[in-house]
């Protein structure tokens, strides 16, 4: 009898082990910066001599722009598009705006 418990514990130690390593946990990444942007892209926006734009509002990576502020799109590269404030050119997506990079 105290043979069929043990092997009974072992059996679960070793079942439920197998099961917590096969749980994952997904969660949103916090918006960092860290988008590698496509090398075309960043040399274009460097490139262009557009005027800045003063902009009272913090411009941070996952923020979302004014409809105020125009956005220019990247020819031939779909959903980068970018815009000069204060002083600083920025990568955003066309259609919401969104901020992606920051470039310095």
């Amino acid at each position: 009898m105290r043979k069929i418990m043990l092997a009974t514990a072992a059996m679960l130690t070793i079942c439920s082990a197998a099961f917590a390593q096969s749980t994952v946990i997904v969660t949103d990444p916090a918006p960092t910066g860290s988008v590698v942007l496509p090398g075309e892209v960043r040399t274009y926006v460097m490139e262009q001599n557009r005027p800045s734009v003063v902009y009272d509002g913090e411009i941070t990576v996952g923020a979302t722009l004014p409809d105020t502020v125009e956005v220019h799109t990247v020819p031939n590269v779909d959903g980068y598009g970018y815009t000069v404030i204060n002083e600083r050119r920025v990568i955003v997506e066309p259609k919401t705006h969104r901020v992606i990079q920051v470039l310095e």
